[in-house]
């Protein structure tokens, strides 16, 4: 969701750094074969993911949500020579799609793909991780927090995707709306967390930036 008036936001997409050809190349792929292709975090999007990794320059990236792989290659930019990126995705059917794109970008031997619930997958990482970005299933949120944190060096970087979630989290919750009061929770958890100190940003659903102090 965007909250800018259109003719703001293309804009700023306009005068921000064009994704690259592979890029390009996968969104089209994934528009034409991929269910719910609106999960692509996209152009715009993925040059702030990509211009966040180069400022922190990580070693190690642990990604929770991969989809069809954009922002994993977006976050691998800023990748250390020798890092690696870890990317969980609970939906085995997208793994060879996935990996077609990690081999074509030149990150291939870097990139690691897990497949399966997330929660169970992170306490099994031996690495400690200088970036984290989290865009998988919302209702879960909260409950990655500590998960997360006891992987994390400290100075490191969280980046949590749709914390605005169409703009319900500023609105009264219906009571079914399990995703919407789990977003909720998520981002008062972030935002009063003794580790962590945190700025949520309106880009497209919402983007937080949090750093372990």
């Amino acid at each position: 969701m965007d909250f800018l008036p259109d003719h703001i936001d293309e804009y700023a997409v306009k005068h921000s750094q064009e994704e690259p050809e592979l890029l390009q190349e996968l969104t089209k792929e994934t528009w034409q074969k991929v269910l719910a292709p609106v999960m692509l975090s996209g152009h715009y999007q993925g040059r702030v993911l990509s211009m966040i990794s180069k400022l922190v320059c990580p070693m190690n990236i642990l990604e929770i949500g991969t989809y069809t792989g954009y922002s994993a290659l977006c976050l691998a930019e800023g990748m250390k020579k020798e890092g690696t990126l870890h990317t969980i995705d609970i939906n085995e059917e997208l793994h060879d799609f996935q990996r077609k794109y990690f081999d074509k970008s030149g990150y291939g031997k870097q990139i690691i793909q897990h497949t399966g619930n997330a929660l169970e997958i992170i306490p099994t990482l031996t690495q400690k991780f200088d970036l984290v970005f989290l865009d998988a299933d919302k209702s879960n949120y909260p409950k990655y927090i500590d998960s997360v944190l006891l992987k994390m060096n400290k100075g490191g970087v969280l980046l949590s995707d749709n914390v605005l979630w169409y703009g319900k989290v500023a609105a009264p919750t219906k009571e079914k709306d399990i995703d919407t009061i789990a977003l909720k929770e998520y981002n008062r958890l972030i935002n009063e967390h003794p580790l962590l100190e945190s700025v949520l940003l309106p880009i497209r659903d919402g983007l937080t930036i949090s750093r372990v102090v």
